[in-house]
């Protein structure tokens, strides 16, 4: 296959990501091991920070359709590259889902029968939230009322900003970007900053590969229609075009952004996948 290491780079690196993100929530819902939402989302901004330093070599460590769709958009890659990415991303997010279900299958079960949560019925979204996300966020409490359209908006708007330090972080014309050996970390950091003052309204996921896949896995699992409560269209608005719209908007005041950048300096190359 002609372009093999980008399949690879963007299977290995998803499954990095989900597995380690979606594991934290896993142990802190299971055992406690987590006394607050900062420290999950510091596991996530990591995940992404050792996924991108593990595979950039291969592909250019995009793990998210969302992101892959902005950089076809903007002109960073071509679209004949989006279709291999994207398969890669879900089944890579898949494949995480399994690994992760393998692992803490009898932990799940056990916590189900210690809380009497019957698999399928609406309290097992409890569990379900290890893998998939909801609005609002099954541990938020009754303080958290979040509609539809609100939730759409949180993953958009969390979406933009991620897109947009993304390009910044990679374009040649930022000169105060800082070194490319750097740029994955301060992309972890973003992550994290965004899931510790999102998580509360969806979860924060920002990525229709992390949300899909794992959602879909656990559905195939046992748990059914509480795996899409509600509408199940409505999931589908929140976390596969909420990120989207947001990466494609981004991607738009990339494009607004560079030519005042250029006015301000000589750009270097741009981080591009070509």
């Amino acid at each position: 296959m002609k372009h093999l290491h980008d399949f690879i780079g963007e299977l290995f690196g998803t499954f990095l990501l989900v597995f380690i993100g979606c594991s934290s929530v896993a142990v802190a819902v299971l055992y406690s091991a987590h006394s607050g939402l900062f420290q999950i989302a510091m596991i996530w901004g990591l995940a992404v920070t050792l996924s991108i330093y593990a595979t950039r070599h291969l592909s250019c460590a995009h793990f998210n359709p969302a992101v892959s769709i902005a950089m076809a958009v903007r002109g960073r890659m071509p679209w004949s590259k989006v279709p291999l990415y994207l398969i890669a991303q879900f089944a890579g997010a898949f494949i995480a889902a399994a690994t992760l279900y393998l692992l803490f299958s009898s932990s799940i079960a056990q916590f189900e029968n210690l809380n009497g949560i019957l698999r399928g019925s609406p309290a097992s979204v409890k569990t379900a939230q290890m893998f998939g996300e909801f609005y609002p966020n099954p541990g938020a409490g009754a303080v958290a009322v979040v509609s539809t359209l609100n939730a759409f908006l949180a993953e958009a708007v969390g979406t933009f900003i991620l897109v947009s330090m993304i390009f910044a972080l990679t374009e040649g014309c930022n000169l105060g970007r800082p070194s490319d050996l750097l740029c994955p970390f301060f992309i972890g950091l973003t992550v994290t900053a965004l899931i510790a003052v999102l998580a509360p309204l969806t979860q924060a996921g920002f990525n229709p590969a992390r949300d899909l896949s794992p959602r879909l896995f656990v559905w195939l699992m046992g748990w059914g229609d509480a795996a899409f409560p509600g509408n199940g269209l409505d999931f589908l608005t929140v976390y596969v075009l909420g990120p989207i719209a947001g990466g494609v908007a981004a991607s738009g005041v990339s494009f607004l952004m560079e030519p005042l950048m250029k006015a301000k300096g000589t750009c270097r190359d741009v981080c591009a996948c070509r």
